[in-house]
């Protein structure tokens, strides 16, 4: 059997995930997880997607089935390496959507893919405040417990996990790095992307202050629109058929 650019990218070991075969025409929508997460976090969401858009989801160095290679502690690194691997999906037209640090993963994203002349149609960003709006809480200078102590705080992992010692080492390592890269990140540019963005947030989510959550606008030279869910910084499990139905209206108005 013959294997297309495609397949062949998003085989197991590389950056893009795709489980799911899309019966819609929409565009292709790039998914960039949380700090911590890997690609099987949007798992459901693709499925419910399925019907709208080709999901491609982004799996980090240092996870599941990437898990021998060193994590990166930079978004400029992350936003570079993404932007290539995307290249055998640029015939067609591509949005980008990020969760937290996968916000600003997928925003630096679309900026490398505006400059290669491959821009996305839009941008939706969720569960952080604006890249113009540092925010370092320290959280990958902490110890081990301390990391660990704040994911499960932030209540977006699996109980399973803190219960084995084992398997807590070997996520640990990847977390902080991303702790340090969204931490340490800066919004060099200053720059916006010029396709529509859309902002979400969880009403409850005390982790992103509402001045800089509107503060995405600043960011795109296109049309702006927020929308909140009911929860706090991971409202994204419990509203998932809410989110899959925004994006769906995005994807639309994006196309």
């Amino acid at each position: 059997m013959t294997t297309t650019p495609r397949s062949h990218a998003a085989r197991r070991g590389g950056w893009i995930r795709r489980y799911h075969e899309s019966r819609g025409t929409g565009p292709a929508l790039v998914c960039c997880p949380h700090a911590g997460g890997s690609a099987s976090a949007y798992f459901s969401l693709s499925a419910a997607l399925s019907g709208t858009a080709d999901v491609l989801i982004a799996q980090y160095p240092g996870r599941q089935d990437r898990i021998g290679e060193a994590p990166l502690e930079d978004i400029g690194q992350l936003a570079d390496q993404l932007a290539e691997a995307l290249a055998p999906w640029q015939e067609r037209p591509l949005a980008l959507f990020g969760h937290s640090m996968g916000s600003v993963v997928a925003y630096e994203t679309a900026l490398r893919l505006e400059r290669s002349g491959h821009g996305p149609v839009g941008l939706i960003v969720s569960g952080r405040a604006a890249p113009s709006v540092r925010q370092d809480r320290g959280i990958h200078r902490l110890d081990d417990a301390g990391i660990a102590a704040q994911l499960a705080e932030l209540a977006g992992t699996p109980q399973a996990l803190f219960e084995d010692p084992e398997l807590l080492e070997t996520v640990l390592p990847p977390v902080r790095a991303d702790f340090r890269a969204v931490e340490t990140y800066q919004d060099l540019s200053g720059g916006a992307v010029g396709c529509p963005l859309s902002a979400y947030c969880g009403r409850d989510d005390t982790d992103v202050p509402r001045d800089g959550f509107l503060a995405w606008g600043g960011h795109t030279t296109a049309a702006f629109r927020t929308e909140l869910f009911e929860g706090g910084h991971f409202y994204l499990q419990d509203r998932e058929r809410e989110v899959a139905q925004a994006i769906a209206r995005d994807l639309a108005s994006f196309a």
